[in-house]
């Protein structure tokens, strides 16, 4: 059997046994091969649509297209963000608390909930052709000229089987925080979730005292705060969400049962505040507070020295989470309906404030790494540095079509999807996410050694490059005029779109030779058997760490 063989089936080291995993190792993991699998259902998905905006494609007629369209950005939200996100902190957070997760349990309902809603509104549009685009947004009452109610049905239980997985993920996140596992001496459940939320760090604010906080002071860590206010967004994103998926079902519903209910009244403009607010919530709290708490995390991490000015870290945190709830607006600047006030103070004023939040949390990462020089240039490092970029691009792209006059230009056109968009998801995100895999994978393989440096350098540059000139050629032909969400078969905007495509290419090299590496880092057979029961009890994090049985007061 030759050297290549040997390493694809046992992986870069003999010396990895997935059965020498922890159950939580083994989970980790799991998620992260879902959502990697998402990860590439969405690149090809987007690399087919880019390929039909150079030269429509008879496979991807308008109808098939459009459903593609509907489903690409929620598989990577929903299958693939989410998915890297909940696995790495339902880790991180009995790791740095020290103490085992609330439940093993709802970690893995969790897990399989997300699976199937993904595959399940994925398959319902790809079977049926299912393409209301914005899935929940459309003025009520429902018209079914166009689409199958039976096919809304089946698309929205799969949306609503995700927020079920995510509503047990925040579960899962606050009781761990602040439970007492068995035998342990009792835990201010109070004061630790205070802390978590920043109400600690409010009340010193208040008393003056914020100058003189130390680390000491706090109950709970700098990453476990900001984890738990971003799970904060996620849980008002969970309720109305579903809220708005239920009340879609219930004219789903009626329609197929002959009992229309297009005579009810629901007010569209109300209706229209009310799902931005909560589609808001994933990308300007969810997001950003969690990205931001990974930073600091990753900067801690890879100096092996304190955040910087990690009390004010902890201000901002929360200053950002209440921006969040406040910020919706600026998806309905160009609505003529919307009230003027929430188009300059929600739309426009409170927007900008969230330049200055990003802003502090970029800076403080920055200065973080600045200090502990030198520093090696791992990969980890420079994926941290790739993601706080797209984000230092992406953030102001934002920030300028909340102006009402830019948003005129801007709103609906190629310019808000590419250098927003795609630049923050793409660049900013994945390569924060990228950093944090590339970092953890070590511990939760204990010990295995990266197959191929070259090959996660040439997938930091492609992905780099691919992300950034994606999102720029995209953004040009915005400038120029072309809409999102519209077939272009006359080649108007056909150089962007050719350039755009390239770095789309690019992109799937990038997670070509990311795959590659991770499979000939743990090899096929290291692969399918973390799908396999692992023997260790669930209390424990790492081996040789069960937290569970360790001497108590």
């Amino acid at each position: 059997m030759s050297t290549f063989t040997q390493t694809l089936l046992h992986g870069n080291q003999r010396a990895f046994k997935p059965e020498t995993l922890t159950p939580l190792q083994k989970l980790t993991l799991q998620y992260v091969v879902f959502g990697l699998v998402y990860y590439g259902f969405a690149a090809i998905e987007g690399m087919l649509m880019r390929i039909n905006q150079v030269q429509p494609q008879e496979l991807l007629f308008p109808e098939r297209y459009f459903a593609m369209l509907t489903a690409h950005p929620l598989v990577g939200i929903f299958g693939s963000s989410y998915l890297l996100v909940f696995g790495a902190f339902t880790f991180l957070i009995p790791y740095l608390m020290k103490k085992p997760l609330w439940s093993f349990r709802t970690a893995q309902a969790t897990l399989w909930l997300i699976v199937v809603g993904v595959i399940t509104f994925w398959l319902d549009g790809f079977l049926t052709h299912y393409a209301p685009l914005y899935t929940l947004y459309w003025p009520l009452p429902a018209d079914f000229k166009q689409f199958n109610p039976v096919s809304g049905a089946i698309f929205i239980v799969g949306i609503a089987l995700v927020m079920v997985g995510t509503a047990l993920f925040v579960l899962n996140v606050f009781k761990t925080i602040t439970y007492t596992p068995p035998g342990w001496t009792k835990q201010p459940a109070g004061a630790l979730f205070a802390d978590s939320l920043g109400l600690t760090t409010l009340k010193r604010f208040f008393q003056g005292k914020l100058r003189r906080d130390q680390p000491q002071d706090h109950l709970v860590s700098l990453p476990v705060a900001a984890i738990a206010r971003g799970t904060v967004d996620v849980a008002f994103n969970v309720a109305i969400i579903l809220f708005s998926g239920i009340l879609i079902l219930v004219y789903m519903i009626a329609e197929i049962s002959g009992h229309s209910l297009k005579t009810t009244l629901v007010d569209a403009l109300l209706y229209k505040n009310w799902y931005w607010w909560g589609l808001d919530l994933v990308a300007d709290g969810l997001v950003l507070v969690f990205v931001a708490g990974t930073w600091y995390l990753l900067a801690s991490l890879i100096t092996g020295s304190e955040v910087f000015m990690s009390r004010w870290a902890r201000f901002a945190l929360g200053l950002e989470l209440v921006v969040s709830w406040t910020v919706w607006s600026h998806h309905l600047l160009s609505d003529q309906a919307q009230p003027a006030i929430l188009k300059v103070g929600s739309g426009e004023m409170v927007t900008a404030f969230e330049l200055i939040t990003q802003g502090l949390a970029f800076f403080i990462t920055m200065v973080t790494l600045w200090k502990a020089r030198p520093l090696q240039m791992t990969n980890p490092l420079k994926f941290l540095l790739g993601g706080l970029l797209g984000f230092a691009l992406a953030v102001p792209a934002g920030i300028m079509q909340a102006d009402a006059g830019l948003n005129r230009i801007l709103h609906n056109t190629q310019w808000v999807i590419g250098p927003h968009v795609h630049v923050a998801i793409l660049v900013g995100l994945t390569m924060t996410l990228y950093s944090a895999v590339y970092l953890l994978l070590p511990m939760l393989t204990n010990g295995a050694k990266l197959w191929s440096e070259k090959l996660a350098s040439i997938h930091f540059w492609t992905h780099l490059v691919g992300g950034v000139g994606m999102g720029a050629f995209m953004g040009m032909a915005g400038l120029q005029g072309m809409l999102r969400r519209t077939i272009y078969s006359d080649g108007e905007y056909l150089p962007y779109m050719v350039l755009a495509a390239i770095c789309g290419s690019l992109l799937l090299v990038a997670l070509a030779c990311f795959l590659v590496n991770i499979v000939m880092t743990l090899g096929l057979n290291g692969a399918l058997g973390l799908f396999k029961r692992s023997t260790l009890p669930a209390s424990e994090i790492l081996p040789g760490t069960d937290l569970a049985t360790q001497a108590r007061d």
